[in-house]
């Protein structure tokens, strides 16, 4: 067994996950290498969810009765432990949203409407990058087309950085917002964030990070990023699918409008106007994801009681002996940063002239689950001239033996096509 510096025990860890102990094609232990598009959930956030189902189920901030009360104490005490994980000042700046999709979205309409100085319009522009998911592009192209504001992007390095050779002429004084990922999705790469963000200080505008790869790999601290806004999404993080979170500061909830409307966000309604409750509460409309987010508390103490610091020194060590291996495969292409230095636990790759998706099924019949395809960041792939790219993407509980695992399965589909 390959023994590396910095590794978790993931003997103990993999216990914890009841999937990765699945069999699939009949005799293969299954390889999960997808944590990029979802994690696999412990038994402890798992148990969480069942708890919370059978015996606290009510709907939170309107009973006064014992299980409702329950439902609220578990709900807002997720919260508490969002705050603390990303070290936020203040529990009033967590959102709960359904996903980062949503948060991101709640940016981009919250600054449609906006008074000044924080709109949008025709005389202002939005910055993004070619790297980002689709989820932080094409909330800022509809801000674009409903306003008529400019939007603008940096481009792209061949090795897969951000190209801000021009950042001058990128973030200029008409900025108004500028939106970028924390760790790409597709690239791996991990963005020099203390160079955008000062640059958007110098001219006055807003900050928008999007860290839904970066939460649950590393430190997130959000007075340290010194951002305005940052974006995850619970279930990349070992937490159930259909919770998200947006981080905002206090002053700029306070001063944004809501995003929708309805119950819980109001404080007073008359048929005539109404007005709003403080945040976090203003932009919560409706029944919240109330289970997700005592699964996402869960998952907060899960990894808090491991060490982020740990988790994402053993990404680290697996990443690099991944970078190591990935490159030994003959007509192997690695999109993205090439060494493990300023990148994440995400390798995209192509194989000669075979499909992305060819190599994905061929490798699925190994047990080895990757993704294929655009990983919902299109303009890279137009970037670099591919249709595609076959990705492996780690967590605190990949192994060396996936990774060579992962090798051997590419020397197969290597084999299968001739």
């Amino acid at each position: 067994m390959t023994q590396l510096p910095g590794l978790l025990d993931t003997d103990a860890i993999r216990k914890d996950f009841p999937l990765l102990d699945r069999i699939v094609h009949g005799d293969k232990k299954i390889v999960y290498l997808d944590s990029a598009a979802t994690s696999q959930k412990p038994r402890q956030v798992l148990d969480a969810l069942n708890e919370y189902y059978e015996r606290h189920n009510a709907n939170v901030h309107r009973g006064v009765y014992t299980v409702a009360e329950e439902a609220t104490a578990l709900y807002e005490g997720a919260r508490d432990k969002v705050a603390a994980f990303i070290n936020a000042p203040s529990r009033d700046e967590v959102i709960f949203t359904k996903n980062a999709s949503e948060s991101l979205n709640l940016v981009a309409n919250m600054l449609t409407w906006a008074d000044e100085p924080y709109r949008v319009d025709r005389d202002t522009e939005i910055v993004i990058t070619e790297m980002e998911h689709h989820s932080n592009i094409v909330p800022w192209q509809l801000l674009s087309q409903r306003t008529g504001a400019k939007l603008k992007w940096f481009g792209l390095t061949d090795d897969g950085r951000l190209d801000l050779s021009n950042i001058e002429e990128i973030i200029t004084e008409k900025t108004k917002i500028v939106s970028f990922t924390l760790v790409s999705n597709l690239l791996g790469t991990v963005n020099p964030v203390e160079t955008i963000i000062r640059r958007a200080q110098q001219v006055g505008a807003l900050v928008c990070i999007d860290a839904s790869q970066a939460a649950p790999h590393m430190v997130l601290d959000v007075q340290a990023l010194q951002a305005d806004f940052v974006a995850f999404t619970g279930h990349k993080m070992v937490g159930p699918t259909g919770i998200g979170v947006l981080w905002g500061r206090q002053e700029l909830l306070e001063d944004l409008p809501p995003f929708l409307g309805g119950g819980e966000m109001i404080e007073t309604v008359s048929m005539h106007s109404s007005t709003y409750a403080p945040a976090p509460h203003k932009f919560e409309a409706g029944t919240p994801p109330i289970a997700q987010a005592v699964g996402l508390g869960a998952a907060v103490d899960y990894l808090s009681a491991i060490g982020m610091e740990n988790i994402a020194r053993h990404e680290h060590a697996i990443t690099e002996y991944a970078v190591k291996r990935l490159l030994e495969v003959p007509d192997l292409r690695i999109i993205g940063p090439a060494t493990a230095e300023d990148r994440g636990a995400a390798l995209s790759f192509t194989l000669g002239d075979i499909h992305p998706h060819d190599v994905g099924q061929v490798l699925d019949e190994e047990g080895i689950a990757v993704r294929v395809g655009h990983h919902c960041a299109r303009p890279v792939c137009l970037r670099y001239g591919i249709p595609a790219t076959t990705r492996a993407s780690f967590y605190l509980y990949s192994t060396p033996g996936e990774v060579d695992a992962l090798v051997d399965g590419l020397e197969h589909v290597r084999n299968f096509f001739g």
